[in-house]
């Protein structure tokens, strides 16, 4: 348990006594952090292996990516990228968690074995995800989300970020749980960079507490983002490179799994895995 909160538990997932570490397998040419580089089925479940032997829990396999003005992918390309994937991993014991916003990838996924839908849209993409999701009777991650990557910069427009964040999340939790998704295994994410500027992303992180509000488990997926950047970097100055975020990834996973995230979605998994392990030790001597 931490020290602020309870982490909740997920119906359907195994039950962690720490904030749990989801390692990413981005299956897309494009990816902001590091698109194309596991753009290949064998490279990319080997990748997957290696993220849990460094101590991921649970992995999270996309195959398209959401990063801002990304286009969409067909879905016939997103499912040749992403089934293989699932079913290799799930056939090595990984418990594996799909990255999709399309009602059929999910589906085809569940059916190769993933046994957690991640969807950035909290079902708002396509409207058979949540009687897909709901009929599988598994967990499902609800995001906050305003609109395609294509136009999310022009949706970041607050008055009180966290307030509204907050608010929009509550109104779509209770939307997949009146469409037949049991609430035990609902996830909320609060979207950090999604149609958000970094300011927001760091009243969010400031602001955990607001989210637990929502009762529900919470998944924190701020691995390599722009916000990170920007602190990086500094007034006037570039920000460094998505793969030189790691550190600063690692920092602000132990502050959220202080603050009880349920789980941290990171692309380098030992660092962060290392940090988590400290955030725990350190609120099991309180």
């Amino acid at each position: 348990m931490s020290t602020l909160h309870g982490r909740g538990r997920v119906e359907g997932l195994p039950e962690w006594d720490r904030c749990a570490v989801m390692g990413v397998v981005n299956v897309t040419p494009d990816s902001f952090s590091d698109g194309g580089r596991w753009f290949d089925t064998a490279k990319a479940v080997k990748h997957g292996i290696e993220l849990v032997a460094h101590g991921a829990d649970l992995v999270d396999v996309g195959g398209e990516s959401t990063r801002p003005g990304a286009p969409r992918v067909d879905e016939d390309e997103e499912l040749r990228r992403v089934i293989p994937v699932v079913r290799g991993l799930a056939a090595e014991g990984v418990t594996v968690s799909v990255d999709t916003m399309r009602a059929r990838v999910a589906e085809q996924s569940l059916a190769a074995g993933a046994v957690l839908v991640n969807d950035v849209s909290g079902g708002l993409a396509d409207p058979a995800m949540v009687p897909v999701v709901a009929a599988a009777d598994v967990p499902f991650v609800v995001m906050h989300w305003r609109g395609f990557s294509e136009r999310m910069n022009s949706l970041a427009v607050y008055a009180d970020v966290v307030s509204e964040v907050v608010s929009e999340l509550r109104a779509r939790v209770e939307a997949v749980v009146e469409g037949g998704i049991a609430p035990e295994r609902v996830i909320v994410d609060p979207g950090l960079g999604f149609a958000k500027q970094a300011d927001h992303d760091l009243a969010l992180v400031a602001r955990l507490d607001r989210l637990h509000e929502l009762g529900r488990p919470l998944l924190v997926a701020a691995s390599r983002k722009r916000f990170l950047g920007r602190v990086l970097a500094g007034p006037g100055s570039e920000p460094p490179p998505a793969r030189e975020r790691d550190a600063a990834t690692a920092a602000i996973s132990a502050l959220t799994a202080q603050q009880g995230a349920w789980a941290v979605r990171v692309h380098e998994v030992r660092a962060t895995a290392d940090a988590v392990r400290v955030a725990r030790a350190v609120e099991g001597a309180v």
